[in-house]
């Protein structure tokens, strides 16, 4: 069984990534309770991760995996922000009862919580009430464009592909055309960029989507 398997038996609702670019992403997402995080990665490592994840503001607690048992590896990983290191091999039953501890630790606050207000720049919203306001001035979004920057703000800094975004906002896998996401976009940018022409928070990933760096 592996451990993806055995925490979803446990009643986790576990997302994984098999690399580091990948697992920065969604790391980068703040979009979860905890981060179990292995220092040894295909195309970079735990330390690297943790340190931008960290740097990216987001406190999602983090326990970092790791075969290394020197205790310097041990500081460097808290140092840069982790919350907790176990070194392999371990027991399940220590893994699940650190995941335990540091989600106690961080407190009753979720991932979902932590956005329904959120701030970046002039730009204040609440996504709860459905309101937000540019330099005190109140926007006027449609309720996908609420729905839209929500999903934009959960998965900041994450290149998302126009598929994805019909997928999760529209709510469907396919249209005959990505064109709808593009138009709701232009329209998104001209209400929330200083510079629609010149976008600073909704950034185009050429050849995939878009990217939200708020």
């Amino acid at each position: 069984m592996t451990l993806t398997d055995r925490l979803s038996a446990e009643g986790y609702d576990v997302d994984t990534a098999s690399d580091a670019a990948s697992g920065q992403a969604k790391a980068s997402s703040g979009n979860f309770d905890v981060i179990v995080l292995d220092v040894m990665l295909p195309g970079g490592n735990g330390f690297d991760i943790c340190r931008a994840v960290r740097q990216k503001g987001v406190q999602t607690p983090i326990l970092m995996l790791t075969a290394r048992g020197q205790v310097v590896d041990r500081v460097v990983g808290l140092k840069l922000g982790a919350d907790d290191y176990l070194v392999k091999p371990f027991e399940m039953v220590e893994l699940l009862a650190r995941i335990e501890a540091v989600m106690r630790r961080s407190g009753p606050t979720t991932a979902a919580t932590a956005t329904d207000n959120y701030r970046f720049g002039d730009i204040a919203i609440d996504f709860r009430r459905a309101e937000a306001t540019k330099g005190g001035v109140a926007l006027e979004l449609s309720a996908r464009e609420f729905k839209l920057l929500r999903y934009f703000v959960e998965h900041r800094g994450a290149a998302l592909s126009r598929d994805e975004l019909l997928n999760e906002v529209w709510g469907y896998n396919a249209m005959p055309s990505t064109r709808t996401v593009d138009v709701h976009i232009a329209w998104l940018r001209q209400k929330i960029e200083d510079n629609p022409r010149h976008p600073q928070l909704i950034l185009t990933v050429h050849g995939l989507g878009y990217k939200f760096a708020g």
